[in-house]
């Protein structure tokens, strides 16, 4: 069994689902900790719910990027963390952290990359009018959501769709699949 950080920065309701499968004994991991850039998130309530450490900070009290990412680092180690799970974690992975773990750190994210890279995907989507956008789990590079994909499933836009319909349907597939797609790179 793998320890595993999850990464969040809101609700935490991938974190949840992820949680729900190891309680149910689907997923072989123990979610050693959380990490959080948001005091106000809702994850971090999630996480003490569930007795899962967490480490939260605040990226504006350091001098740099490196710096934070560097007590992250220092945290992950510490707790002999395997892998890293982005769980709607709202910032951009930097050097320190993909040197680090290198090849284990997945995002998801709600479109059909490389459609609609970046913040609000699903505003993107609406907006532009697509039928099909969808859920993609990726390897995390340097970029903006460009690393390697792992999985993808579509979804379907309807016309009278909105934004909190589309929202639920992607967050149901999000759900599903990153716990498959967790299971499969974690047996590994």
């Amino acid at each position: 069994m793998k320890n595993i950080a999850v990464f969040a920065s809101g609700s935490g309701s991938n974190f949840q689902a992820i949680i729900n499968e190891i309680e149910r004994g689907e997923l072989s991991a123990h979610i050693a900790l959380l990490v959080c850039d948001k005091s106000e998130a809702k994850a971090i309530e999630r996480a003490k719910s569930h007795e899962i450490d967490t480490f939260v900070f605040n990226p504006n009290a350091y001098v740099s990027k490196e710096e934070f990412e560097q007590e992250i680092v220092d945290e992950l180690q510490t707790r002999n963390i395997e892998f890293i799970v982005l769980a709607g974690y709202m910032r951009l992975i930097g050097t320190t952290l993909l040197r680090s773990f290198e090849g284990k750190i997945v995002n998801i994210h709600p479109s059909l990359l490389p459609s609609f890279p970046g913040k609000d995907a699903i505003g993107q989507a609406l907006l532009a009018g697509v039928k099909v956008t969808g859920v993609t789990i990726h390897y995390v590079d340097e970029g903006m959501d460009t690393g390697q994909i792992i999985a993808q499933e579509a979804v379907s836009v309807d016309e009278d769709e909105t934004r909190e319909t589309l929202t639920t349907k992607i967050q149901q597939v999000e759900h599903r699949l990153y716990y498959k797609t967790l299971k499969d790179l974690l047996s590994k």
